[in-house]
């Protein structure tokens, strides 16, 4: 642990208001928290994570990976190494004579980084498609519907231009060069990028870190960047770029560089409930982790209960419980509790029973479960994990039986998703079920750190 820690009392924040905003989510139906990090005056006032997550599990941030990118993009400008204003296709001089659309070819860098490359929509598997594998090539070869820089469309090839971008002008990796920079320098040391079949990390996703080093790089930027980063790089990242209409009052305040604008502060997101919060108004930074499709409602709570306690003049003095408390099962808090009952019991003595069964999913991965006295497996071509009984692993299955039926949540605990499975083996059939299903054609293996990271 690397913040230092404070109570809420001598930091001035009422923790009345931290307990108001868990009670006001838990009975949310899409939202389900796995940790929570307020930080105040650069101080830690309050942490929570709810079993099996802990302080010390990397989890999967999905887009707020993209703020990371964000920050190596500040290191290369300020290392002289990219410049904002030039062209995407300037760093890749090798296409210059198969990019011919004149509004592809005026894409500049500040324009990925603003998700403003003139397209009026996410192009990922057009890009894909049109650059044979090559997501940037793939992005320029599609000629922009509207002057670069002039609208906003959320478009993961964007972001993957910048990685690309780093990795070109540095000779390596994007992880590698954040290592130096930013993880090290924050004693972040548990982190690891999944990466492309190229070896390539995506930059818009696939980074798994700590709630804690979420708050770091939350903290570093409310600092205006410390000795790391320009301020001048913190106040152009982080300033609206482009107007947004996003259906949701939070998503509508305007996009920086991979930072999206707020009703209060900005923030970095990542689907199901990957947030890092910046509140320079309170000089705070909120760090969530969890399995919430609605966002929203957490930041309409957030803004209701714990600003107000962040901004209190005086906080009311009162212990915040140290103990951490159990999922509410390994099931949601929605009317959905009541269908999967008793689901409570770690995998740590597994069912007395022998199931196998192979099938294709709707979204074509194959699912091989086996469930024995001693293990159970998921695999989607290639293992995930083995010998289930200990729980330190990446994958914590609950179970109960019901009516001859073995019914089992299996928890991926370094991020934010939950298969269900109800098993029957007097038929050798089964059922899958994900409360939160993986975005886009994710393997298993993916919702796991690399263990090539350190």
């Amino acid at each position: 642990m690397s913040l230092p820690r404070s109570s809420p009392a001598e930091q001035g924040v009422d923790a009345r208001g931290i307990d108001a905003f868990l009670a006001a989510l838990e009975p949310l139906p899409e939202v389900e928290t796995h940790s929570l990090m307020v930080v105040k005056n650069g101080h830690v006032v309050a942490e929570r994570w709810w079993r099996p997550y802990g302080p010390d599990r990397p989890h999967l941030l999905y887009s707020l990976s993209k703020s990371f990118t964000s920050t190596a993009l500040g290191f290369a400008v300020a290392e002289g190494l990219v410049d904002v204003d030039a062209t995407v296709l300037s760093y890749f001089p090798e296409w210059d004579g198969l990019v011919t659309d004149e509004r592809s070819r005026r894409i500049r860098v500040r324009d990925v980084a603003a998700m403003a490359s003139g397209h009026a929509g996410e192009t990922i598997d057009e890009a894909l498609a049109k650059g044979d594998g090559d997501m940037v090539l793939g992005m320029l070869l599609l000629p922009p519907d509207y002057e670069p820089g002039s609208v906003f469309a959320y478009n993961q090839p964007c972001t993957n231009a910048l990685s690309a971008i780093i990795r070109r002008v540095t000779d390596g990796t994007l992880t590698d060069f954040l290592a130096t920079r930013l993880f090290q320098p924050l004693g972040i040391d548990t982190y690891g990028w999944w990466v492309d079949r190229n070896g390539r990390e995506l930059g818009y996703s696939g980074l798994h870190v700590t709630t804690e080093s979420i708050a770091e790089l939350g903290q570093l930027y409310l600092d205006q960047g410390r000795d790391l980063l320009p301020a001048t790089w913190v106040a152009e990242a982080t300033r609206a770029h482009v107007l947004t209409d996003q259906g949701n009052i939070d998503s509508s305040q305007g996009y920086g560089f991979q930072f999206w604008r707020s009703r209060h502060g900005y923030r970095g997101d990542g689907a199901f409930g990957q947030l890092m919060i910046v509140l320079p108004e309170a000089d705070a930074v909120v760090a969530l982790t969890g399995q919430s499709p609605d966002m929203q409602a957490v930041m309409d709570q957030l803004w209701i209960h714990l600003l107000p306690a962040l901004t209190a003049d005086d906080g009311p003095a009162g212990p915040w419980p140290a103990e951490w408390p159990e999922l509410p099962g390994p099931v949601d808090a929605g009317a959905r509790r009541d269908e999967w009952p008793d689901l409570t019991e770690p995998f740590a003595t597994p069912p007395t029973a022998t199931f196998e069964h192979d099938r294709a999913s709707a979204t074509r991965r194959v699912h091989t479960v086996r469930i024995t006295p001693t293990e159970l497996t998921l695999d989607d071509g290639r293992p995930v994990v083995a010998g289930w009984g200990d729980t330190s692993g990446p994958v914590i299955p609950y179970y109960a039986w019901d009516g001859g039926r073995i019914r089992v949540d299996v928890i991926f605990v370094e991020g934010p998703h939950r298969l269900r499975l109800t098993l029957d083996p007097a038929t050798n059939t089964f059922a899958e079920d994900w409360q939160t299903e993986p975005l886009g054609p994710t393997p298993l293996r993916y919702l796991r750190m690399p263990t090539t990271s350190t």
